[in-house]
């Protein structure tokens, strides 16, 4: 096959050629610049002094190596670390493991019910537990951040169990509500 005469690495890619010529051009010029930095890439390894980070090739031989295989918490851990991910994981911590952060007594007579910009709202089971849970705030406080970190929780709002509500339907009338028709 003949070439066009300036058809080669030096010339533009497509100068004056049409078809099969323009293409044998357009590959002509992309090994040209494979070639070209195939040669700085050798000379920047060989020298050692290229800047970027060398990947080991054949075995890894005795002791610890960065291509052995990690353990999955291990991973885990530097997956969370490199997208941020350690805060809602702390934060999912105090639902998830209620248990295991306040004790099992607590647990018991308690749950959490939100946790937003550092405040866990605590519902108790009943009134005598949330008096009990408000005097014990400050060590419950102290026993969250020692299990899920500081300044995961930093206040706590503890109430008892929620009240009936009586004001059903889309439509409410204000008044006494259903005092008014007992009796």
């Amino acid at each position: 096959m003949a070439r066009p005469a300036g058809g080669g690495a030096d010339a533009a890619p497509g100068a004056g050629a049409s078809g099969p010529e323009l293409a044998r051009a357009v590959l002509d010029a992309a090994k040209a610049r494979r070639d070209a930095t195939a040669k700085t890439r050798r000379r920047s390894a060989v020298g050692g002094d290229g800047g970027g980070e060398r990947r080991l090739r054949g075995y890894s031989g005795p002791g610890p190596d960065p291509r052995d295989p990690q353990p999955l918490g291990v991973v885990l851990e530097r997956l969370m670390k490199a997208r941020g991910w350690q805060q809602p994981a702390a934060e999912a911590t105090v639902f998830g493991a209620w248990e295991k952060v306040v004790g099992p007594e607590i647990a018991q007579h308690s749950r959490p019910v939100k946790l937003e910009d550092g405040e866990l709202t605590v519902e108790a089971r009943s009134t005598a537990w949330a008096t009990q849970l408000r005097l014990l705030a400050g060590s419950l406080l102290k026993r969250i951040a020692g299990e899920v970190g500081h300044n995961v929780v930093r206040k706590l709002h503890i109430h008892g169990p929620a009240a009936p509500s009586w004001s059903k339907g889309p439509r409410r009338v204000r008044g006494r509500g259903p005092r008014d028709t007992y009796g």
